[in-house]
């Protein structure tokens, strides 16, 4: 019978939903003491060997670990779901070159994009400001700047940038999204390739970096991506922290362009305490959770059990790998 493993709080939440299934697969749990058991049995490591893995989004810490492991480990796997959108870690690559299908969520898109809506618009309403006008009691009217007729430039448009460019054409804002083959896309008024990049900066009012981290995209935002940049204009990180390279970012913005950067992802995390985006007055820093969204574990949840459901009945997965997005 076909082992599935995952960890004890993603079993839970899907306990149900399994039961069905009890006549098709096996389900190992990794309890929170990152002990594993299997129809009462209690396994290792080395004698689970799963023949699929769901590594959820809840899936830090030990019991994470060992399911890694049992994975790795495994000389059956033959398919692991996970939650995460970037798959610059080199365990995916490990997993893919074991013979695994790998296939990803993007349960978080909606999230993060609501996220980057609401950072922009928080800058161009200059919300800190009127709050400030408040606490002081003073009758200061605040102009602000509109997003309508502003263009955006997203680099990377898989989910998480059509979420975006959704939301931020629902504004009025105009749209030119960038991705591999360049091809035309109807939440976009105009789509390019990687490379035309640099020759886009100057007419983009906000940048949102939502590409995978990859070779072709390692430090791609460096001096002169931010000497093309357009005064005023914004840049917003929801990649990975190695899309930037760090200390260009903090000389453009002291230089003035961008005029302020929005920033989840960072080149180290935890970003160290002496780090100078903590306290820069140009910087809104959020600490890698811009997917944290009260959806977003449910999306992915039913993305999972989709997943599934298609590969017992040998239909096609949704959100297979790209092998070019895989860590080395």
């Amino acid at each position: 019978m076909t082992r599935l493993l995952m960890i004890e709080p993603a079993y839970q939440r899907v306990a149900a939903a399994l039961e069905p299934l009890k006549d098709q697969i096996e389900v190992a749990v990794i309890g929170d003491d990152s002990q594993i058991t299997c129809n009462g049995e209690a396994l290792d490591t080395d004698t689970v060997q799963p023949d699929w893995g769901w590594m959820s989004n809840d899936a830090f810490g030990p019991s994470g670990r060992t399911l890694f492991v049992s994975l790795l480990k495994s000389n059956r796997l033959s398919w692991v779901h996970t939650g995460a959108a970037g798959l610059d870690n080199p365990v995916w690559g490990q997993l893919v070159a074991k013979g695994a299908l790998l296939t990803t969520g993007h349960g978080q898109a909606i999230s993060i994009a609501e996220y980057v809506l609401g950072e922009v618009l928080s800058h161009f309403q200059r919300l800190p400001e009127r709050r400030a006008e408040q606490a002081a009691s003073r009758w200061i009217r605040v102009p602000f700047r509109e997003i309508a007729g502003t263009r955006w430039l997203i680099v990377g448009f898989g989910a998480i940038g059509e979420g975006v460019a959704e939301r931020a054409r629902g504004f009025g804002a105009e749209i030119v999204g960038v991705r591999r083959s360049g091809a035309e896309h109807p939440l976009a008024d105009r789509m390019a390739k990687l490379e035309d990049v640099r020759g886009l900066l100057p007419e983009a009012d906000v940048v949102v970096l939502s590409a995978p981290l990859n070779d072709a995209t390692r430090n791609m935002a460096d001096v002169g991506f931010f000497a093309a940049m357009k005064p005023g204009s914004v840049l917003v990180n929801v990649g990975r922290g190695g899309l930037v390279d760090e200390a260009a970012l903090l000389a453009a913005l002291d230089a003035g362009v961008p005029e302020f950067a929005i920033l989840d992802v960072f080149q180290t995390e935890p970003l160290p305490g002496d780090s100078p985006f903590w306290a820069h007055p140009k910087v809104a820093l959020n600490p890698h959770a811009s997917a944290f969204g009260s959806g977003q574990i449910p999306r992915n949840d039913a993305l999972f059990l989709e997943n599934l459901r298609r590969r017992l009945a040998g239909e096609p997965m949704l959100y297979e790998a790209d092998p070019r997005d895989l860590g080395k």
